[in-house]
Order: structure tokens, then sequence, then C-alpha cells
């Protein structure tokens, strides 16, 4: 069974901007945010995944992003580790040692890379292939190239294969904002988010449904599957044809409230074996 893990919107809200999403964004309604993440963390729990939850703590507002603050693996003897992450803006660097107590309290073995300069952004960047044998790492945006190449090698050690991918579009500022692992060798993108080596690589890589600016931008690949579902805030033509071809089932979720900070259903939750 799956384990995922949320933390609750107590202290959500949009306070300045870090992506273009954020841009004259509408106050926060906290009711609904509350609503709304209640909903997705059901669809998970309904899905089969055993649901965890981290405290959220008063003034890092960004917190309920569960997704970007470690990396999370299991090496090929089956042991559980993380890689912590070294976050672009201030206010979200807080976050990362309350996420590495959990998991240090779960017994995970904490892999620190020496990023130096060198910004490295999670799952928010590093998506695992469904099939778990290698990983697409996005930079350009959040993270840089060289926290890539830095996690390439030490991924690289432990057998698994890391895929490069450079972010062009600032509306698309994480890799899990315009791609979407699907069934095992399966990815849902928009060609547009990608440098034209990177979108060459996508396909030659895997299965690859493209879908197109409007309907990348209504964060459908930030959609999330798993257990022959696809957990979305939307169904458009390009997602359906996606789903269609991958024998996944669709399930619709409300995340008006958290899109005002640029995020959807994958930056709410994370995956933690």
């Amino acid at each position: 069974m799956k384990r995922v893990l949320f933390c609750p919107p107590t202290y959500f809200e949009v306070r300045d901007v870090k992506n273009p999403f954020m841009q004259g964004a509408a106050p926060v309604n906290q009711e609904m945010a509350r609503q709304q993440w209640e909903q997705v963390r059901r669809a998970f729990s309904e899905s089969g995944c055993e649901v965890a939850e981290i405290e959220a703590v008063p003034d890092l507002e960004d917190m309920v992003f569960a997704n970007n603050q470690v990396f999370v693996g299991r090496s090929a003897t089956g042991e559980p580790f993380i890689v912590p992450s070294r976050m672009r803006f201030a206010s979200r660097q807080r976050e990362v040692p309350y996420y590495v107590a959990w998991f240090r309290q779960q017994g995970y073995r904490i892999l620190e890379l020496e990023l130096g300069d060198d910004y490295l952004e999670g799952h928010g960047d590093l998506l695992w292939d469904a099939g778990m044998k290698r990983i697409w790492a996005g930079y350009g945006i959040r993270s840089t190239r060289g926290a890539v190449e830095k996690l390439a090698a030490a991924m690289g050690a432990m057998g698994f294969e890391v895929l490069p991918l450079e972010l062009s579009d600032a509306r698309f500022y994480h890799l899990d904002t315009c791609l979407a692992p699907l069934a095992a060798g399966a990815v849902l993108y928009y060609p547009g988010a990608f440098s034209p080596a990177s979108r060459d690589l996508i396909r030659q890589s895997c299965r690859a449904y493209e879908v197109g600016l409007d309907e990348a931008l209504c964060f459908v690949c930030n959609g999330v599957a798993g257990s022959g579902r696809f957990v979305t805030p939307r169904i458009t033509p390009g997602l359906a044809q996606a789903l269609k071809g991958e024998r996944l089932t669709p399930v619709l979720v409300e995340t008006s409230e958290f899109e005002k900070s640029g995020g959807s259903v994958c930056c709410l939750k994370l995956f933690v074996f």
C-alpha cells in the first residue's frame, strides 16, 4: 500500500509573488481551502493509500504544498531515504527542517547533497516514473542544472536513471506543473514548457501524450496517477485521450483556492512509500 503525506492548510494564504499565478491573486477563502484539501486527501485514501499528516507551522503559509521540501526514494535493498531540498525562496527554506525531522522520526536515511549555491525543489521538479526505475528532473526556473547533476550522480550510484529536462516558461515553474507520470513508461506533458532538446528527450524516452497551453494552465499536468486512477481538477480533451490510452479512470477534485498560489493536486501530496 502506498503512503501519502499531507500538511493541512491551517496557515495557507497567498502572501507574496513566487510565480505568475500569484500575481494579483484574490484572497484565499480559508473555509473553502480546507474543504478542497479534505477532498483531495479523501481521493487518495479512497484510492487505497495510507494517509499520513505533518503538523502545519505558523507563518509558513506554503507548507501545505508538501511535494517540495524533500525528494523521497527507496534503495534497491529497500531502505527508504530522502534528499532535503534547498528552496529558492527564503520563506520556503524554513519549511524544510520540519519535513526532514518528520522523516527522521520515521526512520528514513537522510541523504544530504552538497548543493552549494544550487537549488533543488524536491518532487516539484523530481518525478519518479511510475515504474520507479528512473526520475524526470526539471531545472531552469526553480531547481538549477547543477543541483540536478548532483542528484543524478547520487541516484546513478544507486542504480536509478535521471533524465534532465530544461524548463523554459516561468508559468511552468516546476516540472509537476507541466509533466505528469501516468502508467510506467508514459507521461502527460505540455511541450511548450520545455526547451527543444528536452521535448525531444521526452518523446524519445516514453509514450508521451501532449496537451495544449490552455489545458496546461488548467493544472491538468498537476494531476496524479495511481491505483488505476488519475486525480485531477479538470478533464480536458488531451487529458481524456491520455487516460483512455493508459486505461486510467479520472477522479475529479476541486483545487481552485490552491491554484491562486500556482498549485493543485500533485503539489499538495507527497508519496512516502
